[in-house]
């Protein structure tokens, strides 16, 4: 378990392969396999099929298997029967929480069963809440939760890739917390995804950006950090 008031926190951002689970499985194998214990892995929205509306089955003891292997809490999205979900995972495979996608992405025609309520799970020090991308247009979500890092996982395309960097920030600023937002590149029979994942602290400052080539983005953060800015600008 991350019992520290500090933490490394790890997005991993790549080009997903079109519904083929195996795949995507040894693709993020090959990118987290050098991180270090202790920290959390944060994967994207749908990140073993893309974002199918039919989309095959998967291996669902990977992410456990996956922070058993790293020695890391792992947040990972998926299909799981009819809902698009955020599943979290301690360092000994135990699960933490499941949260489902609040607001499928109705314009796109995303079919699956809606969530019905935001929720927070514990890393060490840290209080986390989950979101899965289109969650990100809606901020009285992120402000009925109290949370030290909120997590965004996502298939945002690149063609509002500005809405999603001015979002991330604002909803870090509103809630005076830290923001993940953890986004694919490449592309699929829709769309091009230009990845952009963020880090971002509780002042709103961009820790860390992974462009838009694959790879682990990796930061510190701190939970003391968000305690004692909001004591010193209190928003609530």
């Amino acid at each position: 378990m991350c019992y520290h008031p500090r933490m490394r926190v790890h997005a991993v951002q790549f080009d997903i392969v079109w519904e083929n689970p195996p795949a995507n499985h040894d693709k993020v194998r090959s990118l987290v396999r050098d991180l270090p214990a202790g920290g959390l892995i944060v994967l994207p929205e749908m990140f073993a099929t893309g974002f199918s509306f039919q989309a095959p089955p998967g291996r669902p003891e990977f992410l456990p298997e996956l922070a058993r292997h790293t020695g890391c809490h792992v947040v990972g999205g998926f299909v799981t029967g009819t809902r698009n979900a955020a599943v979290a995972f301690d360092p000994t495979g135990r699960e933490l929480a499941r949260y489902v996608k609040l607001h499928p992405f109705q314009p796109g025609g995303e079919p699956y069963t809606a969530g019905t309520n935001p929720l927070t799970f514990a890393c060490g020090e840290f209080t986390v809440a989950p979101f899965i991308c289109f969650d990100l247009r809606f901020p009285e979500d992120f402000r009925a939760v109290r949370a030290d890092l909120y997590l965004v996982i996502a298939n945002w395309p690149q063609v509002r890739e500005d809405h999603w960097l001015t979002l991330l920030r604002a909803r870090a600023i509103e809630n005076q917390a830290y923001v993940v937002g953890v986004n694919r590149i490449g592309c699929d029979p829709k769309h091009v995804y230009g990845g952009r994942s963020q880090i971002i602290g509780p002042r709103g400052e961009v820790l860390a950006d992974a462009g838009n080539v694959e790879g682990v983005l990796s930061a510190e953060i701190s939970a003391a950090a968000v305690r004692q800015y909001r004591q010193e600008f209190p928003l609530r």
